[in-house]
């Protein structure tokens, strides 16, 4: 349950198309509802304008259909990150309707906002490898609802394809700057926009690259100013820090 839907509801209320009980029951799970093996925060968008997010990595199926459950019953839209194709499927049996963002590894359930031309977000990938991360970044924003634009795989061993598309990064509300190996994306791209940039390391390259850890570093010590680094494979914390900073613009 979102503001807008406590607004409907007591607007109801006034007019007499519902009872106070009525009210009294929609408003019960707030502000969280414990179900032994979790404890939901149906309040947190209320709080903060960005609803909990099932985090399905090391949940079992069963637990992840149960908190969906709960957040449908109480008139909320779902998101989940790190969602397995089985996991999917086992979810699909008691909600068709899902929505199931591949590349992203996430699902969404419920109607969402449809993200306006402006201000948009450019996420920016270095290499096709990268894609997961900075795909669940992308469908972060959108679901969100800001629009987000892709430049996928235009990493510095090509850096001329990066450079084509300054015209469209200089009119970006945030870049985000999604990199394995070496991590060198995110300081080419502060060197290059006025906006921030939004760091995201990937785990993604060879042996010497410790999981993402040698990417984080390059973007933790980059000398570039204006550049802002999340953990490892956080696409969903670069999305949504990047929306809140884009959604602020749009109402300055």
């Amino acid at each position: 349950m979102n503001l807008e839907s406590i607004r409907t509801l007591l607007s109801d209320l006034i007019q007499g198309t519902c009872s106070i009980d009525e009210v009294l029951n929609a408003l019960r799970i707030l502000p969280y509802e414990d179900i032994g093996f979790a404890q939901l925060d149906h309040h947190r968008s209320i709080r903060t304008g960005i609803p909990e997010v099932i985090f399905g990595q090391g949940k079992i199926p069963s637990q992840i259909l149960s908190i969906i459950e709960r957040f449908v019953s109480g008139n909320q839209n779902v998101i989940a990150t790190r969602i397995s194709p089985e996991t999917v499927s086992f979810i699909k049996e008691k909600f068709p309707d899902l929505v199931y963002h591949e590349p992203a590894r996430m699902l969404s359930i419920g109607a969402f906002p449809i993200p306006t031309q402006e201000p948009f977000v450019i996420v920016a990938s270095a290499g096709t490898s990268d894609m997961p991360v900075a795909e669940e970044a992308a469908v972060t924003l959108e679901l969100l609802g800001t629009r987000a634009i892709r430049l996928y795989d235009v990493g510095v061993a090509g850096l001329h394809r990066l450079i084509d598309r300054l015209e469209l990064l200089h009119q970006a509300e945030v870049v985000i700057a999604v990199a394995g190996m070496e991590g060198a994306l995110a300081s080419v791209v502060g060197g290059l926009v006025s906006c921030p940039v939004i760091a995201v390391p990937t785990s993604i390259g060879y042996g010497a690259n410790f999981s993402g850890l040698s990417s984080l570093l390059t973007m933790l010590n980059s000398c570039v100013p204006g550049i802002a680094v999340v953990n490892i494979d956080n696409g969903f914390g670069a999305g949504v820090i990047s929306h809140k900073i884009a959604q602020k613009a749009k109402h300055i």
